[in-house]
């Protein structure tokens, strides 16, 4: 059973994780450790890539060491290394990149390169003996994006966002809000106090033919609304209303786009994908129109390296490489 050796260094975590799988089976996770580094670029109010960098270098080796003892496999037994070759931070990439292509060659074995939103949306797969075709929502800090899948390696793209990201908005208002970054979690946990219909937001091209999606307007809207309040501001009325704007904007794209495809199966994944109110709202809308919704476990919904060797086993096991000559791909698109 092929035994994957994954590395996710991107943006500002680092992680390790091994992997292993064969036709018809279930994957199983032997170790996914990740190393983070939220609390160092917290002060600085968002990533710093030379620090994300520099720490990628100091963790990587430890976390290797680690996750072979987690799956008490040597790496002599891993069958092949991979690693996510963007999109992300190049300085970030490099580290991992460069990293797994070494020990591939040090040991004679197959380098994958991964795109890391194809790993975020196999995410939700991971544990499942099939990949079926669906409709994917990836929602992350960086990315929003829906597809249409048909398996592994076959995405069509049916909508992304025109301006800012969800999660790129969330830090965005949390910082106007502020809150302490990253802006997602404590927006959520600001907005479960507050009245999620105390600000009427806009739901920018909810209604339009097409299935894009735009932010920007709606972190606008929520500066002008600051900028209008007298103190004290009501921080968790801003961050629930917002927050609700968001989720009705995501969950109706998704819907439309679901209904559009003919397909039965909606997958959720990506770092905003944690939300608790997002998920109960996908929930509380897919259950009664017969569709199944699908979501990564917690652990797998932000960066790391267990969705990167997910889908490297795939691709491995479809007999695809990549070459030791491969470059890393800042803005590599999925689609």
């Amino acid at each position: 059973m092929p035994l994957i050796l994954a590395i996710e260094s991107s943006c500002d975590e680092t992680a390790v994780a091994i992997v292993r799988g064969e036709p018809g089976r279930a994957a199983e996770v032997l170790a996914s450790e990740v190393a983070s580094q939220i609390d160092l670029h917290r002060e600085f109010g968002g990533v710093v890539p030379e620090l994300a960098s520099r720490n990628h270098s100091l963790h990587l080796r430890p976390l290797v060491e680690q996750a072979l003892r987690h799956a008490g496999a040597d790496i002599r037994e891993v069958d092949a290394f991979a690693a996510t070759t963007g999109p992300g931070l190049a300085s970030s990439l490099l580290i991992g990149s460069t990293a797994a292509k070494a020990m591939a060659c040090a040991s004679g074995k197959p380098f994958l390169g991964i795109n890391h939103l194809e790993g975020h949306l196999l995410s939700p797969f991971i544990g499942l003996t099939a990949v079926p075709p669906h409709v994917a929502l990836i929602v992350s800090g960086g990315h929003t994006l829906l597809l249409d899948v048909a398996g592994p390696g076959s995405y069509r793209k049916l909508g992304s966002t025109r301006d800012d990201a969800a999660g790129e908005a969330f830090d965005k208002v949390g910082k106007m809000l502020g809150l302490p970054y990253p802006g997602g979690p404590e927006i959520e946990r600001a907005a479960r106090t507050g009245n999620p219909a105390a600000f009427g937001f806009p739901r920018s091209m909810l209604n339009d033919p097409h299935l894009d999606f735009s932010f920007s307007g709606l972190k606008t809207a929520v500066l002008y609304t600051l900028q209008r309040e007298s103190a004290p501001v009501p921080v968790a009325d801003l961050a629930a209303s917002f927050q609700q704007a968001v989720i009705e904007i995501l969950v109706g794209k998704a819907l439309k786009a679901v209904k559009r495809s003919g397909k039965r199966v909606l997958a959720l994944s990506g770092g905003v994908s944690l939300n608790g109110a997002l998920r109960a709202a996908f929930g509380n809308a897919c259950a009664p129109r017969g569709i199944d919704l699908l979501t990564a476990p917690p652990g797998l919904c932000t960066d790391n390296a267990a969705m990167i060797a997910f889908a490297a086993l795939l691709r491995h096991l479809a007999g695809e490489h990549s070459a030791l000559v491969e470059d890393i791909h800042p803005n590599l698109p999925l689609v």
